[in-house]
């Protein structure tokens, strides 16, 4: 577990699902729920509903359109709003995020969510796990118009809440989101080692991780 200086940190930019929110949700939602659904209401067999799908989800990784609910709703044929609404009791907070959270306000650090997650989907989380007064602002990418993986997105973040890169520390579940990040300047750049609470741990590559949040606060 890295320690880190939290003297040279003002801003704290933090990503939601894996990173505050256990992935569990999302990846039941996008590759058990969502396949089973479309194969439900649209009348085709589970493998034939992955067949069509598969293609959609390569086409689209890492652009808008991935973490878009109109798209997908669209494209698809079905409202994804419903859709997550069937699983909406998955959805839950890390153990050791809402400490975590509490102690960097507390301290006076700046505290601004950041994630790809379209509005609707930010909206159904926030309703179930309530972090809101923990934050200065909770933004989506789609308020920009671009993922984070792109740079445009950092250069609008930036123009936005004007803060100093070299003195944030950014917490992301998602490499490319990562390595995005450390090409715009951002100081200070965790991993998480365990998103899924279901998966065990992953390989986050060149990033140090974060397992357990509440060691991060020590010397807070």
């Amino acid at each position: 577990m890295p320690s880190l200086p939290w003297r040279d940190i003002d801003t704290v930019l933090l990503d939601m699902d894996g990173t505050l929110l256990d992935l569990h949700y999302d990846n039941h939602f996008w590759m058990e729920h969502l396949p089973q659904r479309y194969a439900d209401l649209h009348g085709v067999s589970r493998a034939m509903a992955e067949l069509e799908i598969k293609p959609l989800f390569e086409k689209n990784a890492g652009t808008l359109n991935w973490y878009c609910l109109d798209y997908w709703s669209a494209e698809l044929k079905l409202s994804l709003r419903d859709l997550k609404l069937e699983t909406a009791h998955l959805i839950s907070l890390r153990q050791d995020a809402e400490t975590f959270l509490a102690a960097i306000k507390k301290a006076g650090k700046r505290v601004i969510m950041i994630t790809n997650a379209h509005r609707d989907s930010l909206s159904l989380k926030m309703e179930r796990v309530q972090l809101s007064p923990y934050f200065e602002r909770m933004i989506s990418s789609h308020d920009y118009g671009f993922p984070k993986e792109n740079p445009q997105f950092w250069d609008s973040l930036h123009a936005d809440i004007h803060f100093e890169p070299a003195r944030s520390l950014f917490i992301d579940d998602t490499l490319p989101i990562l390595r995005s990040a450390q090409r715009f300047g951002i100081g200070h750049l965790l991993a998480v080692s365990e998103p899924d609470s279901r998966k065990g741990r992953k390989d986050t590559e060149e990033f140090a991780a974060v397992g357990d949040y509440r060691e991060l606060i020590l010397g807070l």
